[in-house]
């Protein structure tokens, strides 16, 4: 993405502070002001000394010394407020571009977090968003400076000496074709560089969340040789940028040399021709420098803003990915559900998978119905039931609750009908209350209580150290499975929706807890939909419909005692789980 794009797209971020821009820019401008005038002060004494020493009093020289002590003054206070107020400002933007980011993570569906590693995310809302916060500031108010320095110079540096003021500047071009190069180069490796930083976090990230599993089959030395591999990349990555940076760095040096020998040389033959007196020499010398200082400064802080920019770009390239599940424009809320679910010709493939997952699938289901999903891994048992909160969106037919279509209502009221227990437990940093609560925000500590117990998880909460106060860890590390799993259906209890989606939620647990659940289950069953996953084929005999699936589809569909009289695909299934069980038992 081009600059010019890229700064148009981020500049309304300053519009709530434009009061704050405008001030600094006005700051800036006095601290402009302050160092021309030092140029002036020192020119008039130097005329005065050359051609008319008399006139160069003490109480001339008292004034110009106050005047220079105002200057500094207001210099030192605008100075202040570029540093301080300007950096807040610079904060601000990034917090606010870093909540546009989250709120915007937070839209996007299932498909991007699976083709996406968190550890680049985090990167981009870390390291990527804190290069923006010196750029926010510096952009404007270093441009601005450097704009006013170098035309007021360029036209004072006119009016001394034109042919010297022109020599003078026909390096420029040379030194904007260079400053072009390198900045496409230090931009190329700002980017791989902030993408090597996304990829050591994912990796870290990766290795210490299983450090259980790394452990147990004693690979640390393989951990450690991956994160190895990694950071020496990012070395290597690194040292191409400082390279780049000392090339670029060297080569304004270089043209900064430049024009200051054709100032000197010129302008000492120009004093050896008559055309040019010493002390216009100096005068002359003292504004080319703040002038070369300028364009220094505006070349050493190429790059900062490349930096910035490189920031800036990763952050729209998240911004850009479209947020594939929304609200239609004409959504409405689903209003009381009493759960009547309705699979009307669905398919379903994941991103460009062409292979079905599920095809022109017709089922119904009855409001209060008890449904349970059987079959061999991959059968879409849980893509189905991912379709019903819509985590994805059917690619052919459509559902419908209580004869709604799903796409035709809020998601927020769609996914307040729907409670889930997830296969997967995940349990955030935190209480045991708070992860509870988390199903309904803002419920009473009884209700909490009340929900624990339908889960069968009071009890052990009750034996943990602090009770419901009782910190977690990350991810739930200080439960074990069980009481984890107990704890996420806890939540959903307390969510007390009007359709239930199962998804594997007793397999964590052991007889006696998967029997306390059970009885749970059946009694907030009763005039709500249920969808259960369950290889436990036992768990799910009380179902009211139970839909064997396949790549072909569904199969079968019945009660227990249907498709065992059938003798057909869930038969066997369960003959061969029972007799396992057996044998393991």
């Amino acid at each position: 993405m081009k600059n010019q794009g890229l700064i148009r797209r981020f500049a309304p971020y300053y519009r709530k502070y434009w009061k704050i821009v405008v001030f600094d820019l006005f700051c800036a401008a006095l601290t402009t002001i302050c160092e021309l005038v030092l140029p002036l002060i020192a020119t008039s004494i130097t005329g005065r000394a050359t051609t008319d020493l008399a006139s160069l009093t003490i109480a001339f020289v008292l004034k110009l010394g106050g005047l220079y002590l105002v200057l500094r003054a207001i210099d030192a206070a605008a100075n202040y407020y570029m540093q301080s107020v300007g950096h807040i400002m610079g904060s601000h933007i990034e917090t606010d571009m870093r909540t546009d980011l989250f709120s915007h993570l937070q839209k996007l569906s299932f498909n991007y977090y699976s083709e996406t590693k968190v550890g680049q995310i985090m990167s981009r809302m870390t390291s990527d968003l804190f290069e923006v916060t010196e750029f926010s500031h510096h952009c404007p108010e270093e441009f601005f400076i450097a704009g006013i320095k170098i035309v007021v110079s360029f036209i004072i540096l006119c009016g001394m000496n034109v042919p010297l003021t022109l020599c003078m500047f026909a390096v420029l071009p040379m030194m904007l074709i260079a400053t072009r190069y390198f900045n496409k180069q230090m931009r190329r490796v700002f980017k791989e560089r902030n993408k090597q930083v996304g990829e050591i976090n994912a990796q870290v990230e990766d290795s210490l969340l299983g450090i259980r599993v790394v452990k147990s089959f004693a690979n640390e030395a393989i951990e450690e040789e991956k994160f190895d591999k990694g950071n020496k990349k990012f070395l290597e990555i690194k040292k191409r940028s400082y390279e780049c940076m000392a090339a670029f760095a060297t080569s304004n040096r270089i043209f900064d040399g430049l024009m200051y020998i054709i100032v000197v040389i010129i302008g000492a033959l120009q004093i050896r021709e008559g055309r040019l007196t010493a002390a216009e020499f100096t005068a002359y010398l003292l504004y080319a420098n703040m002038l070369l200082n300028s364009i220094r400064r505006i070349v050493e802080f190429t790059e900062q803003f490349q930096r910035g920019m490189t920031g800036i770009e990763r952050f729209f390239e998240i911004m850009d990915v479209p947020c594939e599940i929304t609200d239609s424009p004409d959504a409405k809320p689903l209003g009381e559900v009493k759960g009547a679910v309705s699979f009307e010709d669905v398919g379903f493939h994941y991103g460009d998978n062409d292979h079905d997952v599920l095809h022109h699938l017709n089922l119904q289901v009855r409001a209060g119905e008890s449904v349970a999903l059987v079959g061999p891994s991959g059968s879409g048992k849980t893509t189905l039931c991912n379709l019903i909160p819509r985590f994805y969106d059917v690619t052919e037919g459509r559902i419908r609750i209580d004869g709604k279509n799903i796409k035709d209502v809020t998601l927020q009221s769609l996914r307040n009908a729907v409670g889930m227990v997830q296969q997967e437990v995940y349990l955030f940093s935190g209480s045991v209350y708070d992860n509870i609560v988390y199903g309904k925000p803002g419920a009473s500590k009884e209700e909490v209580i009340a929900a624990a117990k339908m889960a069968g998880a009071h009890d052990f909460i009750s034996a943990l150290p602090d009770g419901y106060d009782t910190f977690v860890g990350e991810r739930g590390v200080k439960l074990s499975g069980g009481q984890k799993q107990r704890i996420s259906i806890a939540r959903v209890f307390l969510k007390n929706p009007p359709i239930l989606i199962l998804d594997e939620a007793t397999s964590a647990l052991d007889n006696e807890s998967e029997r306390l659940v059970q009885q749970s289950l059946e009694k907030l069953a009763k005039g709500r939909t249920v969808f259960t996953i369950a290889h436990r084929l036992t768990t799910i005999r009380g179902a009211d419909t139970i839909w064997v699936l396949t790549d072909k589809g569904v199969e079968e569909q019945g009660s227990h005692s249907e498709l065992m009289k059938k003798g057909g695909l869930y038969a066997h299934l369960y003959e061969m789980y029972t007799d396992k069980g057996e044998t393991e038992a």
